[in-house]
């Protein structure tokens, strides 16, 4: 019975870790979890997409939709001492009155809010996602 378990959760996982790579590039522009690269404090992370939708309860931390081929950029990061461990909420950039551009920073995003330069939307999505450095 546990080899069974055990062979059914290994074949779940395998399923998930596969539509996660066939499907990332579509959940991305969706709002869903990002795959790929994305920035904090202007450094470069890397993400992995994990099939979560988490419940509109508890702390998370905010992931900022910048659109097309531009990478998304979060607010916090791991070694930040009030990030909640990869738990995140998605909200889209709205560009107003500028070209899209990357932003590498949450600060330069809220800047260019406080100037009129872009708006930022409701929160679209809510996931479990981790963050690791590029070094």
């Amino acid at each position: 019975m546990r080899t069974r378990r055990t062979s059914f959760f290994l074949t779940a996982l395998v399923m998930a870790l596969a539509m996660s790579l066939t499907f990332g590039s579509v959940a991305f522009a969706k709002g869903g979890p990002p795959d790929g690269v994305i920035y904090a404090h202007d450094q470069q992370f890397k993400t992995i997409g994990t099939p979560t939708a988490l419940p509109d309860h508890g702390k998370f931390d905010t992931i900022y939709v910048l659109g097309g081929e531009l990478a998304n950029v979060a607010d916090a990061a791991p070694g930040d001492m009030d990030f909640n461990g990869g738990r995140w909420k998605v909200r889209p950039i709205n560009w107003l009155t500028i070209s899209p551009k990357q932003f590498t920073n949450a600060e330069e995003i809220h800047d260019a809010v406080d100037a009129g330069q872009i708006s930022i939307g409701d929160v679209v999505k809510r996931f479990e996602c981790p963050m690791i450095p590029i070094r």
